[in-house]
């Protein structure tokens, strides 16, 4: 199996991939615009932050498995993927302690102001009056939108700061809310509203999360409050954020920006934002900890694929089948009984959803469990009946 990595990855990566019996390219240079004209050849790409487009996986005529080094893959088309029968699998959960440490430490940072203060002791500048004024986080609400991996350790950790945590997501309950020893808000505006500082861990999608943090959310944040995003850069609308900095005296972290750079050294444009917040590159989940997990899972994926052709934690398959009609063939385990089931259904203009065969112990019988589009006639269930080498079939 024949392995493109696109993005630089943990050393041992490539190391595990070989001992697979895998024929591994590190090309950490590829960017979205060459992929598409080196993927040719390669049955499996492995991507970090390069963008997977259409282009690519139309090029790529032996790509059967994209694996996104990370836990997001809104930067692999999905649709494109699908249609091409391409399995699109993650790495989720792998780079959460980490994002969780950055997202706590830009809490600090933005409370205190160390990159500020830092650099003007860099410039033999002594402003201790200046910089001793913070609010301090203990006994403070922090507001937490986004209740997963991250949002939950997060949490955490801010416990540890003995904070207070109001948070907010689609399926937070206000039960389970209180089994965390949190409190549940009932939207995201009660969120900026209440809280004293807001940390941002939802998922980015056009329709729902698309400038989340808006001028109104923005308004209805306190004077002075800290507001933290390692999600996406798109969840903030980023010209209503540089308006409120400058007018409600708010302190921001960002590691995440609309329209960022993509590769691993480029130029920042918008060095007005850097001034008026604390700003890392996208580093969130760049930790020697998360990168060793996450080529541990990658592995994990591909061997996955070798040994049962089903790779783990696909994002594209369709979870529930729209069949409502299904089949079940007990049978002798001999050569060519499926095909002359799925011959007879073929014939009947039905089209197998889904298909299971297992084995019975001692090799001798089997049982095939088939999803149809449609309800088999009886007339064609009878047929397959009078073969010698099918026990049993039932329809539902």
């Amino acid at each position: 199996m024949n392995v493109l990595l696109a993005d630089k990855l943990a050393s041992s990566t490539i190391k595990q991939l070989e001992a697979l019996g895998c024929q591994v390219t590190s090309n950490p240079e590829l960017t979205a615009e060459t992929l598409p004209g080196a993927i040719a050849g390669f049955d499996v790409l492995v991507v970090r932050s390069t963008k997977v487009s259409a282009a690519t996986i139309g090029a790529g005529a032996s790509l059967s498995l994209i694996i996104r080094a990370g836990a997001g893959v809104n930067t692999i088309d999905l649709d494109a993927a699908s249609q091409r029968g391409i399995h699109v699998t993650n790495c989720p959960g792998k780079n959460t302690e980490a994002v969780a440490e950055l997202a706590i430490g830009l809490l600090i940072a933005a409370d205190r102001r160390i990159p500020q203060a830092g650099a003007d002791m860099q410039k033999q500048l002594w402003k201790k009056s200046e910089y001793g004024k913070a609010r301090g986080l203990k006994g403070r609400t922090l507001g937490v939108i986004g209740m997963g991996n991250i949002g939950k350790a997060v949490i955490a950790r801010a416990k540890g700061l003995e904070m207070n945590v109001l948070a907010w997501s689609r399926s937070l309950t206000p039960g389970a809310a209180e089994a965390m020893g949190i409190t549940c808000a009932a939207s995201p505006l009660e969120v900026a509203a209440k809280a004293d500082a807001v940390t941002l861990h939802v998922a980015y999608s056009k329709t729902a999360t698309h400038h989340l943090v808006n001028a109104e959310f923005l308004a209805a944040m306190k004077k002075g409050a800290v507001l933290v995003n390692t999600a996406r850069g798109e969840v903030v609308d980023t010209a209503a954020l540089k308006s409120a900095i400058r007018e409600k005296g708010l302190r921001v972290g960002l590691d995440v920006f609309e329209n960022e750079p993509k590769g691993g050294a480029d130029a920042f444009a918008d060095a007005e934002l850097a001034q008026l917040a604390i700003c890392t590159p996208h580093v969130g989940a760049s930790t020697d900890q998360a990168s060793e997990a996450i080529a541990d899972e990658t592995v994990r994926i591909v061997k996955s694929y070798m040994e049962t052709g089903l790779p783990l934690n696909v994002v594209n398959v369709r979870i529930k089948p729209a069949t409502t009609h299904g089949m079940v063939v007990r049978h002798y385990n001999r050569v060519g009984v499926l095909a002359v089931v799925l011959d007879a259904l073929k014939a009947q203009g039905i089209n197998v959803e889904e298909m299971q065969n297992t084995i019975f112990e001692g090799g001798t019988a089997a049982t095939c469990s088939l999803r149809l589009d449609k309800a088999p006639p009886a007339a064609a269930v009878i047929q397959l009946v009078a073969n010698p080498d099918i026990i049993q079939v039932s329809t539902h």
